[in-house]
């Protein structure tokens, strides 16, 4: 068929359209819960998000905020980025699809008008079957990154396959080099993107190569260098070696700052510059290509330094203070999170017989000094150790939760605890440990979500396993039934709730039969998708090792692999057109396979799930937002903990302008000494918060925990009990070993005397309930130590004078 390749073209932009039309409608018009306040308020002024960061997000949101009429509808601009975004990924997995799909049709270039009709029916199904899956369609209406992460994703995936198709032309590997700025500019998003680096580097080897049993194995190998390189050298290395300059000539030339840092990079262009020059110049092409592809990830990963310039600029959302390369790599590296274990590590039962101490520098008095990290690495007892641990959070009820996945029996060993007291652990076999993997990590953790997009999901509440919270059903009762129980006689609310969606499981078996069909037809075809396939599904349930009670669900993390799913998907509709042409006509055969697939399957998942996906009129989280905010008295400080009780309100702030005179204080962030000090300055109408604690007394590693010793009994004054935790005195201090000392309160009694006067012209109190104002507040803390945030908050009531008032959100713990 001459006119296949414009009917392919055409057909690809009619997707676009369908899919743009569909998330432009359901978009919802302002901030959603989660990261997307966060997100949208950074964009929207340029300011610096949560680790590791998002620049090229950043700017791309900036230049969509600024189509938008005033600043209400700045949220709908990037939210409307993110529906355009998502439409640009469908039109490029539709040309994916149909370029798979044609080889497994036809063995040559041509192919017939029954065939042409079958390969874009493909396309078609399998677009619009991700199209409307439940994740990206959730994913492609709010202002977040995975939307963004997931155009890179399909973006370098068709472009290795149009490598592929013109890989032995003179200007082939331009490409090649596309793909790695591509990856660059994917690092400034989101690093899920870098998981196609397997599938593509088998593209490359399927078409170069002679496949062998080792010419295959060392292409995965490569792939994974590949991946590690970038991964665990280029995005921290980079940095890292910025901050051996930096150390060495402000510490050891006595330079200004940032003159290693300046040095560092005019000598790593002008290697690069030499090597491009001088591969080029001996015809050494590999080389040059792979220098090439070093220069431009650099040139995308260099968004970065916008992360650097904000943070200079001390704006008012300034997450980590990344101006120096020290603190770029401590936000790079995502520290504050702390580690999880992957290939070995402990058990949740493990004692901890020793720790170390990360450390960073800061600048004081013109040099660099060391800076202890707020996560201490453990070590911890060997025999509670194991390769692969997938149970290592000590928290009780991870602990409850680990039990009730893995059914743990486990071995009892005795040992002496922290009170030098004898007592019994439980140490879990490593087969419990692979069934809590099984179980949950995979079961629960993925393949339900899996199976949402592509069977049937029972409701949108979070699932912890229950019976009747957020499982994957199929429609079909017989099967329902033994999956979540008896579906005859549900509560209307459970049996007509909006995002109970069911695709009698048509979906999933036609992508079974399109994976099955590509796995006899094309086995080089099938390998590069199923890599793809495991390499953002599987491998990424290994690599995060999440702990139980997520406080969400996370099937976004996923959106790669279902995207995977979705070509088999596509190419299962060949399968159908294959039975069918055996027995009529081909261009009847092919009209007819894409018309059934094309009603069954996106059609059924259009129907399900539109009503739970449209956000078009969904305004919970401002509103939410707004009504904390105006709840308060003017002036006002607000201490909130979870994301979804801060960010929204960082949006309702920093985009909408409202009520700038109320200071938020997280929490989580609280126990930081850059947060600290960014709440004792002034933010738009919000004057500093009245801290008393200097800098030096609250950096990282010094009072981050706080022990109670109740040596005194009676009730103390707040302020005199602040100023002995904040006495550098070793007086002040409780010996816990030789030459150790630490911080400590020594009473758990206080007192917060109560100033009438400014009570009553504040307006906390009315006149007319003057004499029940009591002369002072007496409280009691019930734990055995506070952590900085806690100590932080004490401070502000000893220092605040009742001129602010104070306020606690009631929802913390969620995020």
């Amino acid at each position: 068929m001459k006119k296949f390749n414009l009917i392919d073209q055409i057909t690809g932009w009619i997707v676009f359209l369908i899919a743009s039309t569909v998330y432009l409608l359901t978009i919802e018009p302002t901030t959603s819960f989660w990261d997307c306040g966060e997100f949208i308020a950074t964009a929207f002024k340029l300011e610096v998000g949560h680790p590791p960061g998002a620049p090229i997000f950043m700017i791309l949101a900036r230049f969509f905020s600024m189509f938008a009429s005033d600043v209400t509808q700045v949220a709908k601009m990037v939210n409307a980025m993110s529906a355009l975004a998502s439409s640009f990924t469908i039109l490029f997995l539709y040309w994916t699809i149909t370029h798979l799909a044609k080889r497994l049709v036809s063995a040559t270039s041509e192919i017939t008008t029954g065939q042409a009709i079958a390969v874009i029916g493909s396309g078609l199904v399998g677009s619009l079957a991700y199209t409307f899956s439940d994740t990206f369609w959730f994913s492609a209406v709010e202002g977040e990154v995975y939307a963004l992460s997931s155009l890179f994703t399909a973006f370098v995936f068709w472009a290795i396959l149009k490598w592929e198709n013109v890989a032995n032309e003179k200007y082939a590997n331009r490409w090649l080099i596309l793909i790695a700025y591509l990856m660059g500019l994917s690092i400034g998003v989101h690093l899920l993107n870098l998981l196609a680096i397997p599938a593509i580097v088998f593209v490359y080897y399927f078409k170069k190569y002679t496949v062998t049993r080792k010419g295959v194995i060392a292409a995965f190998l490569l792939s994974l260098v590949i991946l590690g390189t970038i991964m665990y050298l280029i995005i921290p290395g980079v940095i890292t070696v910025a901050t051996w300059f930096e150390l060495m000539f402000v510490n050891g030339f006595g330079l200004p700052f940032n003159s290693g840092s300046f040095f560092y990079i005019a000598l790593l262009i002008g290697f690069v510059i030499w090597g491009i020059y001088y591969t080029n110049k001996k015809k050494k092409v590999i080389l040059n290509t792979i220098l090439l592809a070093f220069t431009v990830i650099l040139i995308g990963y260099s968004s970065f330094t916008m992360i650097v310039i904000r943070s200079l600029a001390d704006t008012p959302m300034d997450e980590n203070n990344p101006e120096t390369v020290f603190n770029l790599l401590h936000y790079l590296n995502r520290e504050q999170y702390g580690d999880r274990p992957l290939v070995k590590g402990q058990y949740f039962s493990a004692p901890v017989v020793d720790s170390k101490e990360p450390y960073t520098y800061r600048q004081k008095d013109g040099k660099y000094i060391k800076s202890y990290s707020l996560n201490s690495k453990y070590i911890y007892d060997p025999r509670f150790t194991t390769l692969f641990p997938r149970m290592y959070s000590p928290k009780e009820d991870h602990i409850n939760e680990y039990n009730k996945w893995a059914n743990i029996k486990g071995k009892k060993i005795s040992t002496t605890g922290y009170n030098g007291e004898p007592e019994v652990l439980v140490l879990p076999s490593f087969g419990e440990n692979l069934r809590f993997f099984f179980n949950y990590q995979i079961g629960h953790m993925y393949l339900r979500y899996f199976m949402w997009n592509f069977s049937g999901r029972q409701n949108d509440i979070q699932s912890h396993g229950e019976m009747l919270n957020g499982n994957w059903i199929t429609g079909i009762n017989a099967i329902d039934s033994k999956l979540v129980g008896p579906q005859d006689n549900l509560p209307e609310g459970l049996k007509n709730h909006k995002s109970r969606n069911v695709y009698f499981m048509l979906p999933f078996l036609l992508g079974l039969a399109g994976f099955y069909f590509q796995l006899r037809r094309h086995f080089n075809d099938f390998i590069v998708v199923f890599l793809l396939f495991i390499l953002t599904g599987l491998a990424i349930v290994v690599y995060l090792n999440q702990y139980p009670l997520q406080p969400r669900e996370r099937d976004y993390a996923y959106a790669g692999s279902f995207y995977a799913f979705s070509i088999w998907i596509g190419l299962g509709l060949l399968s159908i057109f294959n039975f069918f042409q055996k027995k009529i006509n081909t261009v009847i055969s092919a009209g007819l396979a894409t018309g059934i697939c094309l009603v069954l399957v996106p059609g059924v998942m259009a129907k399900e799930n539109w009503d739970d996906h449209d956000r078009s009129n969904r305004y919970i989280a401002l509103d939410y937002a707004t009504n904390y905010l105006n709840s308060c008295a003017p002036n006002a400080i607000l201490f909130t903990n979870g994301d979804n009780d801060t960010f929204p309100l960082w949006y309702a702030q920093e985009v909408e302008g409202i009520r700038t005179d109320v200071r938020v204080v997280n929490l989580s962030l609280l126990n930081t000494d850059w947060y600290i000090d960014q709440m004792k300055r002034k933010a738009y109408n919000s004057e500093p918060v009245p801290f008393g604690l200097e800098h030096e007394q609250y950096i990282n590693g010094v009072r981050d925990v706080i022990y109670i010793n109740d040596r005194i009994k009676d009730y103390v004054d707040i302020k005199k009990v602040i100023d002995f935790v904040a006495d550098d005195d070793q007086r002040t201090k409780l010996q816990v070993g030789v030459d150790e000392w630490i911080d400590y309160l020594p009473t758990n009694k206080l007192i917060l005397p109560v100033d009438k006067a400014k009570v009553l012209s504040s307006g906390l109190v009315k006149q007319k309930d003057a004499d029940q104002i009591v002369p002072e507040i007496r409280f009691t803390l019930s734990q055995k130590r506070i952590m900085k945030a806690e100590l932080m908050i004490l401070d502000l009531l000893a220092n605040n004078n009742w001129e602010r008032p104070v306020y606690f959100v009631s929802t913390g713990g969620d995020g």
